[in-house]
């Protein structure tokens, strides 16, 4: 991988590039850096016409040694000329960069996404560039907010006064858009942590809300939203303890009215079927099982004697059940 000096003015800023966003006192702080060490990383660029060359990354500290009116850029020159693997470059490079902004990284990715001259996919990117497929959804989730919010959002988890991070943000993604922004704004101006962003993320999503209530609620601070969260949850709680215990009464009221539906109907017919199925169908006894009483003696016939009255006591007693049962049935 050669690097070459060229000319100052012979390198062209892509105005096609990702990132756009430089911050000032990062830039001075580079300048101070090349003037004391000189320029330790070259750019990379690509020809163009009439002997001319555009930058495909380090437009950063391009611009801090045409500041400082250096002469020649150390740079690495590719041969590279399709537009999609050179916007990837772009992309992988500045992702290793500091100061890569959530909003330039959701355009850059959207820019793929749905420009013709790359129609790419969030699998493809993924697999490119190293990130989850979710990374790069989310990401794009951030384009949804308006330019006002689109300002204030930065990289990292740091919660600071009147700026945004991801994760605040991303709870608030499928709120109405006249919802969305002015309380984006609320949590930037108060400071609330991601977990309270996620609990008036809950109020404003639930249904049962009128969208007048939810309107007034955006005059209220981001503590003020807390608190009415947190009545509404307790009311919420309330209403479905009372609704649960309603469904508990009202359902042991249907399985006795069950029961008593079963021993006033069926009850007499399942214990009719059930000893008709016990009984075995009569058959006359014979004379040949009638001869062998005669050859039953002592102990034994007086316990074949006992299970006979055993037996015709039981008879009797349901036949006198089933005739009572029999007459009131007429």
């Amino acid at each position: 991988m050669d690097i070459v000096e060229i000319a100052t003015h012979l390198i062209d800023e892509d105005s096609d590039q990702p990132r756009y966003q430089f911050d000032e006192e990062a830039l001075q702080e580079l300048m101070r850096s090349i003037e004391e060490l000189g320029l330790l990383s070259p750019i990379k660029v690509r020809t163009t016409d009439n002997g001319r060359y555009k930058i495909i990354y380090g437009n950063r500290r391009y611009k801090a040694c045409q500041t400082l009116d250096r002469k020649t850029i150390p740079c690495i020159v590719s041969d590279v000329t399709d537009d999609l693997e050179i916007y990837l470059e772009q992309i992988a490079e500045n992702l290793t960069r500091e100061g890569f902004s959530p909003i330039e990284e959701a355009e850059a990715f959207n820019k793929l996404l749905t420009d013709t001259r790359f129609s790419s996919s969030t699998k493809f990117l993924s697999s490119k560039l190293g990130k989850p497929e979710s990374y790069i959804k989310n990401k794009c989730e951030l384009l949804k907010f308006g330019k006002a919010v689109k300002k204030l959002i930065v990289s990292g988890t740091e919660i600071r006064k009147d700026k945004l991070t991801e994760d605040q943000l991303l709870p608030l993604k499928n709120l109405q858009l006249e919802h969305r922004d002015p309380l984006a704004l609320i949590i930037a101006r108060d400071e609330l942590p991601v977990s309270d962003v996620k609990k008036i993320a809950r109020l404003f999503m639930d249904a049962d809300i009128s969208t007048g209530t939810k309107d007034k609620l955006l005059y209220k601070s981001g503590r003020d939203l807390l608190e009415t969260w947190s009545v509404y949850e307790h009311n919420r709680k309330e209403r479905a303890k009372r609704a649960a215990e309603a469904d508990s009464e009202q359902g042991a009221a249907t399985a006795k009215k069950e029961r008593v539906e079963r021993v006033k109907e069926p009850l007499v017919k399942e214990k009719l079927q059930r000893l008709i199925t016990s009984l075995p169908t009569h058959t006359p006894l014979t004379t040949e099982a009638i001869s062998s009483l005669e050859s039953v003696l002592g102990e034994e016939r007086s316990s074949l004697l006992a299970d006979m009255d055993k037996l015709i006591e039981q008879l009797e007693n349901h036949l006198a059940d089933w005739r009572t049962i029999r007459e009131r049935a007429q």
